[in-house]
């Protein structure tokens, strides 16, 4: 019988080497401040550990069917870039979670902003269907019959949806605005005397 191997963990970025990177560029940012130079550059290490999340992080389930998957590792390696300077060894020693969290939400607000722009291609699609307007795209006229052949109960269920969130989150904004109203300075300070 052949021997039981243990399974090994493999963590694709040593935290603890990362950590120790970028508490040393920290330091060497701190002195260039001090001394008025130009910032050092960030170390490979560093750039290759940011590179790793990011493209682990598109690869998870809730990001891999993205076509603009690229254009999304693409803006969490900026954000992350962007924020270097931000991550505090002093404070933290887990520089993975810190890029991680950042990148993610690199991605998310990608998400956001291209179904935005879908939303908008299909309203124009929409209003030029009803107004029997005819565009060009790519030297070939499209007429309103083409227009509604593209899957209308695609296009329509995601519109709805669209504007649904929209309008979802305009009533908790006006919700949150009218707590705020209804607790004012003079309530809260009768509510607190009221419970001592």
């Amino acid at each position: 019988m052949p021997p039981i191997r243990k399974k090994r963990s493999f963590n694709y970025i040593n935290n603890v080497k990362f950590n120790l990177a970028m508490t040393e560029y920290k330091k060497s940012v701190v002195e260039a401040k001090d001394s008025g130079e130009e910032l050092p550059r960030i170390p490979n290490y560093i750039g290759v550990c940011l590179y790793k999340i990011a493209i682990r992080l598109a690869y998870r389930p809730n990001f891999i069917n993205y076509t603009y998957r690229d254009d999304m590792i693409s803006d969490g390696l900026e954000n992350a870039i962007m924020c270097i300077n931000n991550f505090d060894p002093e404070k933290s020693n887990n520089p993975f979670g810190y890029f991680t969290k950042v990148i993610w939400f690199a991605f998310v607000r990608r998400i956001y902003k291209e179904k935005k722009q879908i939303y908008v291609r299909y309203k124009v699609m929409e209003n030029s269907i009803f107004t029997d307007t005819a565009f060009a795209h790519d030297n070939t006229d499209f007429n309103s019959s083409s227009l509604k052949e593209l899957s209308d109960d695609q296009r329509d269920t995601f519109v709805e949806k669209y504007e649904s969130n929209i309008i979802n989150k305009k009533k908790k904004i006006a919700e949150k605005k009218n707590l705020e109203n209804f607790y004012t300075e003079e309530s809260l300070k009768d509510e607190n005397e009221r419970r001592k």
